[in-house]
């Protein structure tokens, strides 16, 4: 077993209390060890202008938030990475893998701040960075004029303030880890407005064979495993990641089945398709490959396309 583990992360704050989040549960469990923090910088760290630079990213295969974090563990240099999972790709690379997600899940939803959806005026600017929130938002209301905005969450907050935007759209989760729900604000429907797959969720990843591998193999909740791995899965059947605009949403009903509904939009908001399937939570792989075909029959594959190659 291990007696130094090094915890690998992003420089911000959101991403020290992440770490602060998973550590707390787990170094009261495992009190003989010693667990070291490493901030590892990502291309969307120090890039935060580049409209790009995710699509970059993910046309060389990789990821523009935990690109510098695999590599970071591949060679040794860590030991664990604490990932927001939304931002991990659905293929890590081959000599590592990701533990049971930990729970309790954060709230999956996102957030309009600044504004309510009714209350924004015709030609309004909404800011976001993300494919998904920009289709899902002209889907609800095309006469908005979506902004795309980069940056922390502090930052991207204050631009509803003093960077000239009516309103910006953010993961609830990031708002509620780091205190920052504004007074003004709308939280959005999944029905209406699916969040990222795996948004909420940590993603811990460690070495394959390794002493911190066996050490943290028992932690995490299967549930919200079963939940993340379903909507990850449908995420991998689409050939899609963070860039593409892909809502999904699992959940485990009273009756002990594992739900999943997803959505995919085109950019300008005017073609949404939508699927829903129900399996055994023992099962989350296949629910999602088969939600995915689901949608893949409807047109999927064109929306994706266009995407990919405008």
């Amino acid at each position: 077993m291990a007696d130094v583990v090094r915890i690998g992360s992003r420089a911000s704050r959101l991403a020290r209390t992440q770490v602060a989040e998973w550590l707390a549960p787990i170094a009261v469990r495992f009190p003989g060890v010693t667990f070291k923090r490493e901030v590892i910088l990502e291309g969307g760290d120090q890039d935060r202008v580049t409209p790009t630079l995710a699509e970059v990213a993910r046309t060389a295969g990789g990821s523009a938030f935990s690109t510098n974090q695999e590599a970071a563990l591949v060679t040794g240099r860590v030991d664990v990475i604490v990932h927001s999972l939304k931002d991990l790709p659905t293929s890590v690379h081959e000599d590592t893998l990701l533990l049971t997600t930990p729970g309790p899940r954060e709230d999956v939803r996102d957030v309009l701040c600044g504004s309510t959806l009714k209350g924004l005026r015709k030609g309004a600017k909404v800011g976001t960075g993300a494919p998904r929130r920009v289709a899902q938002l002209l889907a609800l209301r095309p006469d908005l004029d979506v902004v795309p905005i980069r940056g922390n969450v502090p930052g991207r907050l204050a631009r509803t303030t003093r960077g000239g935007l009516d309103a910006v759209v953010l993961a609830a989760a990031g708002l509620n880890r780091l205190g920052l729900l504004p007074e003004v604000h709308e939280v959005l429907d999944p029905a209406v407005f699916p969040p990222s797959p795996g948004q909420g969720a940590l993603g811990i990843q460690v070495r394959a064979a390794s002493p911190a591998a066996e050490l943290l193999a028992p932690t995490g909740d299967p549930q919200v495993d079963a939940c993340v791995r379903a909507e990850r899965a449908l995420l991998a059947e689409l050939h899609g990641g963070c860039s593409v605009p892909v809502g999904a949403r699992a959940r485990i009903a009273p009756d002990g089945l594992l739900h999943l509904s997803a959505t995919v939009t085109s950019l300008n908001g005017t073609h949404q398709l939508t699927a829903t399937g129900q399996a055994p939570a023992d099962s989350p792989e296949k629910l999602g490959t088969c939600v995915a075909t689901d949608l893949l029959a409807q047109g999927a594959s064109d929306i994706l396309a266009s995407i990919r190659n405008p």
